[in-house]
């Protein structure tokens, strides 16, 4: 290529260079809340670690479901909410004996929905921040992620990040039951 249309090339290519990287950055902007919290594309590669939680695959739940105390499963997976109830489109799976506090790990809770979820956890744990909660959901899913956090937040101290939750627990062949929401409020 000629030197004069290298030349003629490269800002243009910075430039575009550029615009790429600044778009990507205004894009992450509008992933999280001011506070942290991932608010869109829920479904997207999650991070491998999360600050106050530990990071559990499915041998290490199958570990700590036979410990003493047990710890409480939470599964977060959305479930649509139209006129003040769940909207059953589709059958629910969970891993056996969770909770199922759907809707609380989106990112941006309205005072009900974050009611729902302090009050819900304040009576599975009864009262004590120390007892285990794992959350889960599906694999490269941040809802779980925003859970955890918003528990952490909650001043909630024992606290496992179930990272590919569901779909790992079926990839290794582990029954699972039919869900229901907890009641909303």
């Amino acid at each position: 290529m000629p030197r004069a249309r290298r030349c003629l090339l490269r800002p243009a290519l910075a430039a575009l260079s550029l615009g790429l990287l600044l778009s990507t950055a205004q894009a992450d902007t509008t992933l999280f809340s001011a506070d942290g919290y991932r608010i869109g594309l829920y479904r997207s590669p999650t991070p491998d670690q999360l600050q106050g939680a530990t990071l559990i695959d499915t041998p290490a739940l199958q570990a700590l479901l036979n410990q003493s105390p047990r710890p409480v499963l939470i599964d977060v997976y959305r479930r649509q909410w139209l006129q003040g109830q769940f909207i059953e489109d589709q059958p629910h799976e969970n891993l056996p004996g969770s909770h199922w506090l759907a809707n609380t790990g989106d990112g941006d809770l309205t005072p009900a929905w974050q009611d729902y979820f302090s009050r819900n956890l304040k009576s599975l744990t009864g009262g004590d921040p120390t007892q285990p909660l794992v959350f889960y959901c599906r694999s490269d899913c941040w809802l779980s992620w925003n859970a955890v956090k918003r528990a952490a937040t909650m001043g909630y101290k024992t606290l496992y990040w179930y990272r590919d939750g569901l779909d790992a627990w079926q990839a290794a062949n582990l029954p699972v039951s039919p869900a229901r929401p907890e009641p909303f409020p």
